[in-house]
C-alpha cells in the first residue's frame, strides 16, 4: 500500500511503494478526451488525486492498434493521434480500485496491469 508522509517544510506528501508493487500500463491516441481535455491530462491528474503511486506519460513515435491503421510521426505521413502510454505504478489493490474509474474515462484503447518490483523510489537529489 502507498503511504504518504510529509517530507518537506511546506508538507508536500511523498509516496512509498510496496517493493511487490504492480504497473499499470494504458495505451491510447493523443487526440483521445475526457471532459474538454487530453485524456492522458485527466488520467493523470485522476490518478495523483487519488494518491497513486506515481505516472508518467510517454508518446510514441510511431504504433498500432486495434484498427491496424499506422500512427507515425514521420514527416511524410505526419500523425495527429500519435500513440500515447501512461504508466501508473502502486500496490495491486490500489491498481484494481483505479480499474472502474479509468474504465469511465476511456472509450478505447489497451489497458495492461503487471507485477512490478520497486527497487528504490525516492526523491532525487543533485550530485556533487
Amino acid at each position: 500500500m502507498a503511504l504518504l508522509h510529509p517530507s518537506t517544510p511546506d508538507e508536500t506528501p511523498t509516496m512509498e511503494l510496496p517493493e511487490e508493487s504492480a504497473l499499470l500500463r494504458i495505451f491510447i491516441g493523443e487526440q483521445d478526451r475526457y471532459d474538454h481535455k487530453p485524456l492522458y491530462e485527466a488520467i493523470v491528474l485522476k490518478a495523483r488525486e487519488l494518491h497513486l503511486g506515481g505516472a508518467t506519460v510517454l508518446r510514441g513515435s510511431m504504433g498500432y492498434g486495434q484498427s491496424s491503421r499506422i500512427h507515425t510521426s514521420k514527416i511524410l505521413h505526419l500523425s495527429m493521434d500519435l500513440p500515447i502510454v501512461i504508466e501508473i505504478v502502486d500496490s495491486k489493490e490500489k491498481l484494481d480500485a483505479f480499474l472502474p474509474v479509468l474504465g469511465g474515462m476511456m472509450e478505447g484503447g489497451l489497458v495492461t496491469l503487471e507485477r512490478a518490483q520497486v527497487i528504490h523510489y525516492r526523491p532525487g537529489k543533485p550530485k556533487r
